[in-house]
């Protein structure tokens, strides 16, 4: 920047330094200032001690909080502080004056303010014919801001009309606009007259221009306006014209329908009421307007929704129970549940429908159940999915203060349903998740409850609405991601799954008609053996349900398919012999669980959301330093039961005559495959402590053995959950003897009796008794693996 260093008068002082965040002060600028940081603080009270005198300075960055040297610009203004006052929160309020410009040339001290060394810039400056054009430009310029900126008073103007002073003009002209904090600073840096009017000319030539735009958009705007509102006057004008005419009487129609819909509809008396209101306010409305069109939108939804309407229950036990058995196969605890509620219901009107929960695996029929049982009893069926649902207005509806506002899913199923008592399928209530906009689950709490439901308020509709009488049907994969409170409120009924006889009977009755009646093939020229059947399901499916049993069908159906459209078959029979040809090599080995006595490797059996299964643990012995490696991608419950067993396992060194000081001398390995499955639970805890012992006493468990049951450090066995799927999953794998904790026996209740004729069941207490069941004796064959 160019600089006539003869032409300034330099003076050296020191002064303490306050840094200013977003603005800047001018020379004859009269401002005040809030000062709050602790900096500033020690600054203003140092000035007022002295002579009142500050030097004020913007800051780069208004963000920063703590500033440098760096952080402040170079040249500011010096003040005079005029008044001072402090506020109740600490802060104080200055009056300042800005006197004249300065450069800081050192900065002297930084804490606890800044004090700098600077000198003062004064012009003195020849003032030319050029730079008088300038003054006169600048000052035009600035009359034509002050008309086209309403926000600045005309007399601002009389303020500069004698000012005979560049700097001066310039400062005062500064002072009375909105400018970034850099063009201020540019402004204030500039030390020539000429360069100095020539920034503000500029400036100010744009900021005409912005303004003449802006007030063009507002007149635009504002026509716009003026025009809208002639045309509703007029329009409202010949409405009423109309009206006296007899000529438009469409509206006074669409009211006269809703009060006689009000009067066929048998509303609750609250709703009556509330619905005339809304009426009322219609009738006062524009007929176009958008008010009129959300008050629409909401009486329809009112005169929709099935108030007073129920479909009359079958309540012949017999015929039902017939129905039942006929759509489906097994699942007698569902069927029981609603042949008793349907009973009592017979004797009683005053009984709340039972909230269901069918917890189970996919595939076992969760869903399908609700349809049969709504046709059973002939009430009307909707089904809601609660898969992914993570808005509380899915549910509850919105408010109809939003633009586009509608009920929530609740309300939306009834209008669909016609009745006050459908059967209501809440389907994947386990899969609802929540965000910022509300939890799902706890909107569902009034929902799912008998006590409360019988005036559930829906945000859109702001009535209660009447859900006692709906039955309503859960269904879930795992109880453990269903929240605390929602499952307080529903009784569980647990479906395990199918055994290998309720699969075959299910597939000849319900999944081969179908798929052979979806593929176009007639039943009397398709034939699968039930021996091919029964090899289907063993070794191309492996799961609780009977989905993948579905599919493995339809893919049979639709090679024949193929073979019918060919020529080549004009009957099937699909045996054991043949049935590699339609499905291929087998995917699993039906019975073959390595049944082989092996040292260091136990069967398991674990529970999934898929059902149960069987899971071996393998333990090896390595030379090391006593570390215990853990593999197979194991939850932290299973690596605590892991370091349980292993303590509980060094309790027996002397009995089993373990290497001497094996926890020192040697590292443990545990792998559970397969690995890239999580596994997680307590469930496997005396499978761990019994793998360990084995490979430790190098003496092998028996391959025909499985077990599960959780390990306490004295060795004591606690009993476990999902006792039927895991024992369906052992009769799968061909297992012999099942090892449980003895207090799970009740629940070897629900397992089916052919089930239990094929399985030796020992229930211990202690894990000396697993250790007695579960190793082979001398002289046995041995396998080690």
């Amino acid at each position: 920047m160019a600089e006539n260093v003869n032409d300034e008068k330099k003076m050296k002082n020191s002064i303490p330094l306050l840094a200013l965040r977003g603005l800047v002060v001018f020379p004859n600028m009269i401002i005040p200032l809030l000062v709050g940081r602790d900096k500033s603080l020690e600054a203003l009270e140092n000035a007022m001690v002295d002579n009142k005198k500050i030097l004020l300075s913007a800051q780069h960055d208004e963000v920063v909080e703590e500033t440098t040297q760096d952080d402040i610009y170079d040249i500011g203004t010096i003040a005079e502080v005029k008044q001072l006052m402090r506020l109740p929160d600490g802060t104080v309020k200055i009056l300042v004056e800005g006197l004249s410009r300065a450069r800081i040339t050192e900065y002297i001290q930084e804490d606890p303010y800044y004090e700098v060394e600077f000198e003062e810039i004064e012009m003195d400056e020849e003032i030319n014919t050029e730079i008088e054009a300038l003054m006169r430009s600048v000052s035009g310029s600035f009359e034509e801001y002050i008309k086209l900126n309403k926000g600045i008073p005309p007399e601002a103007m009389m303020t500069i009309a004698n000012i005979d002073d560049p700097d001066r003009l310039v400062d005062i002209i500064v002072s009375h606009m909105s400018l970034k904090t850099s063009q201020q600073q540019d402004i204030l840096s500039s030390i020539l007259y000429e360069e100095r009017l020539r920034k503000l000319y500029k400036i100010l030539d744009k900021e005409i221009e912005i303004l003449r735009v802006k007030n063009k958009i507002n007149d635009e705007v504002k026509k716009q306006v003026e025009k809208r509102q002639k045309e509703y006057y007029l329009k409202e004008q010949m409405k009423a014209i109309k009206k006296e005419l007899g000529e438009d009487n469409s509206f006074s129609e669409e009211i006269e329908d809703y009060n006689q819909k009000v009067e066929e509809t048998d509303l609750p008396k609250e709703v009556e009421e509330k619905v005339l209101d809304e009426l009322d306010k219609l009738k006062k409305m524009p007929r176009n307007s958008n008010e009129a069109v959300v008050v629409r939108n909401y009486l329809d939804c009112i005169f929709d929704l099935p108030w007073n309407k129920y479909s009359e229950d079958k309540l012949v036990i017999d015929e039902v129970e017939e129905k039942l058995e006929e759509n489906h196969y097994g699942l007698d605890d569902v069927k029981e549940r609603i042949l008793e509620y349907l009973s009592v219901r017979k004797l009683s009107d005053n009984l709340k429908s039972p909230i269901l929960c069918l917890v189970g695996p996919p595939g076992v029929g969760k869903t399908s159940l609700g349809k049969s049982i709504a046709n059973a009893i002939d009430r009307e069926f909707v089904r809601l999915s609660l898969g992914g649902v993570r808005d509380e207005a899915e549910i509850r509806g919105h408010r109809r203060t939003y633009i586009g506002a509608r009920p929530g899913r609740i309300i939306n199923a009834m209008r669909d349903a016609g009745t006050m008592n459908p059967i209501f399928l809440l389907d994947e209530i386990d899969k609802i998740t929540s965000d910022f906009r509300g939890d799902p689950a706890a909107a569902l709490l009034e929902v799912l409850d008998p006590e409360q439901n019988d005036d559930f308020t829906d945000h859109f509709l702001e009535l209660p609405f009447d859900l006692s009488d709906v039955m309503f049907i859960t269904t879930a994969n795992s109880v453990s991601d269903i929240p605390r409170p929602l499952l307080d409120r529903m009784e569980l009924i647990t479906i395990s799954g199918y055994t290998e006889a309720e699969k075959i009977e299910i597939a000849k009755a319900h999944l081969l008609p179908q798929q052979l009646d979806n593929h176009g093939l007639e039943i009397d020229k398709f034939n699968l053996s039930d021996n091919a059947l029964r090899k289907t399901i063993r070794n191309y499916t492996r799961e609780a349900g009977v989905r993948n049993l579905e599919r493995t069908l339809a893919s049979i159906c639709r090679k024949v398919a193929k073979e019918v459209v060919e020529g080549k078959e004009t009957g099937t029979r699909i045996d054991t012999r043949n049935l590699k040809k339609y499905l291929g090599i087998a995917k699993y080995e039906y019975g073959k669980v390595e049944n082989e006595n092996r040292i260091g490797v136990v069967t398991g059996l674990a529970w999934t959301q898929l059902g149960g299964d069987i899971l071996d643990i393998e333990v090896s012995i390595i030379p090391g330093d006593g570390k215990l490696i853990l593999t197979g991608k194991l939850g932290d419950v299973m690596k605590e039961s892991a370091r349980i067993a292993l303590s509980y396992t060094r309790t027996k060194e002397e009995e089993f005559d373990f290497p001497e000081k094996f926890y020192k001398k040697y590292d443990i390995h545990v792998h559970v495959p397969e690995g890239a499955i999580p596994k997680d639970g307590p469930s496997a805890g005396i499978t761990l402590a019994t793998a360990l012992i084995s490979a430790l006493s190098n003496t092998p468990v028996s391959g025909e053995v499985a077990m599960t049951g959780e390990v306490t450090l004295r060795g004591r066995v606690l009993p476990v959950g999902g006792i039927k799927s895991k024992v369906l999953a052992a009769h799968r794998a061909g297992i012999k003897k099942v090892i449980l904790c003895k207090k799970n026996k009740k629940s070897l209740e629900e397992v089916p009796d052919n089930i239990k004729r094929d399985l030796d069941f020992v229930l211990v207490e202690n894990m000396d008794q697993v250790l007695v069941e579960a190793m082979v004796k001398d002289g046995e064959e041995v396998e080690d693996k």
